[in-house]
This record gives structure tokens, sequence and C-alpha cells, in this order.
């Protein structure tokens, strides 16, 4: 009923205001008492989804990326929908507006989206007040810098970010591969990263309970460049890798706004983000978990991931092409894989 019925009619209409929309139904069926009917329709409870991965019980393998959720408002209800895990942010210490409008573009013949949106987010302590709300989801935290803090001063904004999360989520992500944010992906570079890195681990391991710290990373990254990946992961102690993020090449694409500035995502992705898995999975022997995201749009394309060597997988592109039928199409695979 999605691709056939709904999707046709949100995709008449801008994306973002489109997403507003959405977010706003969903949130509205929920305060009916409707949540039953989401689990009813897209939920599979079955021990043998479950999953640990850096020290975590994951329900299923299957959880929504960052971005979707940017502001931690409707983790709870998105949880209803059979996601393992929701991944919120990317969160900035200040609030910021993002990049001027337009900025979000469906490429349909590519089934794809280019966004730049510029981490557009209420500040990370509005969004840490809503996770107190938290009834049971398993939260990610995706964490980066505001737009005018210099890179010299990075290091500071993820230490807030961190700070004010910390007893919220149930792990962290560093994104530094975002192409929207001015030289943000500058901070890859083996030391400034190793730099950053081993300032949160430090800080979190100060900490009781030390929560997983996850890398985001860019598909664009040469072989030489996942390889100093790997150093860092092993240098640092970091818990595992997220790949991939937005790509900023164009290779390949059919659609006419092609040629928007900002991160693609989608099936034109598909490809790329396996070989990144595979890459960085062989190549570190195995050696820290990988969440696997970029392009799947089926089960097939989630299952060529994780035995690209993930261990979880996210969707973003996909769930909105999609719906959230593949979520459920996912889990009913493996379960017979």
């Amino acid at each position: 009923m999605y691709r056939s019925v709904i999707r046709p009619i949100l995709f008449r209409f801008d994306p973002e205001r489109v997403h507003y929309f959405s977010f706003s139904s969903i949130r509205w069926m929920h305060r009916l008492g409707l949540g039953w009917l989401f689990r009813s329709l897209y939920q599979v409870n079955d021990k043998r989804l479950e999953r640990e991965v850096f020290g975590l019980r994951f329900p299923n393998p299957v959880g929504l990326a960052a971005g979707m959720d940017k502001d931690a408002t409707l983790f709870n209800e998105l949880g209803n929908m059979g996601f393992g895990f929701i991944e919120i942010g990317t969160l900035t210490p200040k609030p910021q507006a993002g990049n001027p409008k337009k900025r979000l573009f469906r490429l349909k013949p590519d089934q794809g989206i280019i966004n730049r949106m510029g981490f557009n987010n209420s500040g990370v302590e509005a969004a840490a007040e809503r996770l107190k709300k938290n009834k049971g989801v398993l939260i990610g935290g995706n964490i980066g810098k505001n737009k005018t803090t210099p890179n010299e001063q990075a290091t500071s904004d993820y230490e807030i970010c961190f700070e004010a999360l910390f007893e919220h989520v149930d792990y962290f992500v560093v994104n530094v591969s975002s192409p929207n944010t001015p030289n943000l992906r500058a901070l890859q570079d083996k030391e400034p990263l190793t730099r950053l890195l081993q300032t949160l681990q430090q800080k979190n391991s100060a900490k009781e309970s030390p929560k997983p710290i996850l890398l985001k990373i860019a598909p664009d990254l040469t072989d030489e460049q996942l390889l100093d990946i790997i150093d860092i992961v092993n240098t640092t102690g970091i818990a595992g890798v997220i790949a991939t993020n937005t790509t900023i090449s164009r290779e390949g694409l059919k659609s006419e706004n092609k040629k928007e500035a900002g991160g693609l995502s989608g099936k034109p992705l598909t490809n790329r983000s396996t070989e990144v898995i595979r890459f960085l999975h062989q190549n570190s022997s195995g050696s820290f978990p990988i969440i696997g995201v970029g392009g799947i749009h089926t089960a097939q394309d989630a299952l060529d991931k994780l035995e690209a060597g993930a261990s979880l997988v996210q969707l973003y592109t996909g769930f909105v092409y999609e719906g959230p039928g593949l979520i459920k199409r996912i889990n009913k695979t493996l379960l017979t894989a």
C-alpha cells in the first residue's frame, strides 16, 4: 500500500514539507492510541533476530540511520515500526537553522536523495530533555559541531554533546563525514581525528559505565584513507565504525537535479557502501563491528552488507522510498536466510 498509494501522493510535494507532515501524522496516530497497529503491521519479534554488538543487545539488526529523527522528537513512535534501534541527530551544542532552503531533493529515476541540510537541529540540550521520555527504544546519539565552530575548536563541541547525551543514549556516533558543514570532512584526516577520538575516549573511560563510541565515515575515502581508519580505530580503542555517510559523487546519475550540491544517498550508494564495509572488515580481520548503511532498498541489499562484514544495518533513503514494510521484509528474510 505504501509504494502503490501513499508514496505517489507524498512524492508530489516538497520533500522537506513531506518529512514534517509525515512526522506529524505518525505522532497524531499514536496520540489516538494506534501504536498497536504499527507494531502489529511491522514488528517481527523473534529471539533469533537478536544481536549482541559492542556490549549492547539489539532486538533485531535493522536500525534507523541518523538524519531522519534529528531532534529526537519521534523515536518512540518510530520504534513501533519494527526498528531494532534508532539513531538520533546529528546534534550540535547550539541550535542552528541549517542551510537555506530548498535543501532536500528527490532523485526519483535514481531512487536517491540529495540533501544539504547542514545539521539543522534545536541543540543537544533540547534533545536530551526529550530523550528522558524514552520508553525502552535503543538509542544512538549522533554528534557533530556547529557550523560557526572552527575545526581547531571542534573537539569542544563534541565533548559538550557527549556530556549532554551520556545519560540518555546507548551508544555515540562521531560524525565528521557530512559534506554539508564547511571543512567538516577535514576532521577525517588521521591526526585531527585521532586527537578527537582519544579525547572522547578519555572522557568515556572516566565514566562508571562507558558507552560505545563509533565513527561514521564517508564513502569517498581512498583505500589508503580506509587503512588509516582501521589504524585509528585500533589506536583509540573506539567500539566500531558506521559505513557509510552520503557521497559527493554523482557518477552514473540520470536525474535532472543530479547537480544539486549536497550529500547523495540511496540506490546510487548501494555498491560503494558495501565495498567499504568489505574492505574494512577484511583488512581489519574483523577486529571491530561495522554498522552498514547506504542504499538498502531491499532485503537482499541488507543481506549483502551483512555478508560483507556488517554486524548491523541502518535505513534512511530506502525507508523513504520503500516504507516501513522494508524493515519487516528484511527481518523476515533474515529468519529464513
